[in-house]
C-alpha cells in the first residue's frame, strides 16, 4: 500500500452507530474529509457492511480475516470474500480479537494470496517485534487498557510507542508503525507521528462522537 499521506484508519467495531445505514454515512464522511484535506482515511466496518461502505468509495478493511482457503470452514472468514466485497486491507490480530501467533502467520498469508494490505494489532513492544517478523505491511500497537478510555498512547505510554517503532525497524523497515488506543483529537495524532509512526488506528473517539465530521476534522487538526 503506497503512502503518502499520515494515515487515520477508522475501526468501527461492532458500534450501533456504525451499523447498516449508519456505516455508510460515516464512510461518505472520511470519503468526504479525504478528498478535502488529502489525508488518507480507511473505514474498516463489520464483516456484513464491507460491501456497501466500499460504495462509496473510501478504501475499506475488514476487520478480522481467518488463515483459511477455500473448503469446510463454517464461520470463518475467507480472505477471497472480503475482498471480492470490496476490501483492500486487513486487521488481524486485533485485542477484541486476538490469534496466536501460528494463525496470525497464517491470516497474512491468506491476505497475500488475496492481495490484501495487512494491519497486525500488537499490545507492546515484544509482540510488536514478533508480529514484524512476519512481514505485514502495518504494525498497529494499542495497549488494551488505554482501548477505548480516551486517555492517548501517545501521552499515557509513549515508550510502548517509540519502542514499537525503533523495534519494527530492527526487524523489517519494510513495516510501518501506527499506534492505537485513546487516539481522539488533533494533538494525539502529532504526538503519534512524532513518535514515529505513520498514523493512527482508532474507534470510539470519532464513532461515538456526537459529532463525528467535527472530531474527524479535529483529529486530523494534528496533522502539519
Amino acid at each position: 500500500m503506497k503512502l503518502e499521506t499520515p494515515l487515520v484508519v477508522l475501526n468501527f467495531k461492532t458500534y450501533i452507530e456504525a451499523t447498516g445505514e449508519n456505516a455508510v454515512r460515516i464512510a461518505e464522511i472520511c470519503g468526504d474529509i479525504s478528498r478535502e484535506t488529502g489525508i488518507s482515511i480507511i473505514a474498516v466496518p463489520q464483516l456484513p457492511d464491507i460491501y456497501a461502505v466500499a460504495d462509496t468509495g473510501v478504501p475499506v478493511f475488514s476487520q478480522h480475516i481467518d488463515g483459511i482457503g477455500s473448503g469446510s470452514y463454517t464461520g470463518h472468514v475467507l480472505a477471497e470474500s472480503v475482498r471480492d466485497a470490496g476490501a483492500t486491507g486487513t486487521l488481524i490480530n486485533h485485542s477484541e480479537r486476538r490469534l496466536t501467533l501460528a494463525d496470525i502467520d497464517a491470516a497474512i498469508g491468506a491476505a497475500r494470496r488475496t492481495g490484501l494490505t495487512t494491519i497486525v494489532c500488537s499490545n507492546n513492544v515484544a509482540t510488536t517485534r514478533a508480529a514484524a517478523a512476519l512481514g505485514p505491511d502495518f504494525v498497529a500497537v494499542e495497549p488494551p487498557e488505554l482501548i477505548g478510555t480516551g486517555i492517548p498512547v501517545s501521552s499515557a505510554d509513549p515508550d510502548v510507542v517509540t519502542g514499537s517503532v525503533d523495534a519494527v525497524l530492527g526487524i523489517d523497515p519494510g513495516v510501518r508503525v501506527l499506534c492505537g488506543a485513546g487516539i481522539s483529537k488533533g494533538e494525539d495524532m502529532r504526538a503519534a507521528l512524532e513518535l514515529g509512526t505513520v498514523g493512527v488506528l482508532l474507534a470510539s473517539g470519532i464513532i461515538r462522537a456526537p459529532d463525528p465530521k467535527t472530531a474527524l476534522m479535529d483529529l486530523i487538526s494534528g496533522i502539519e
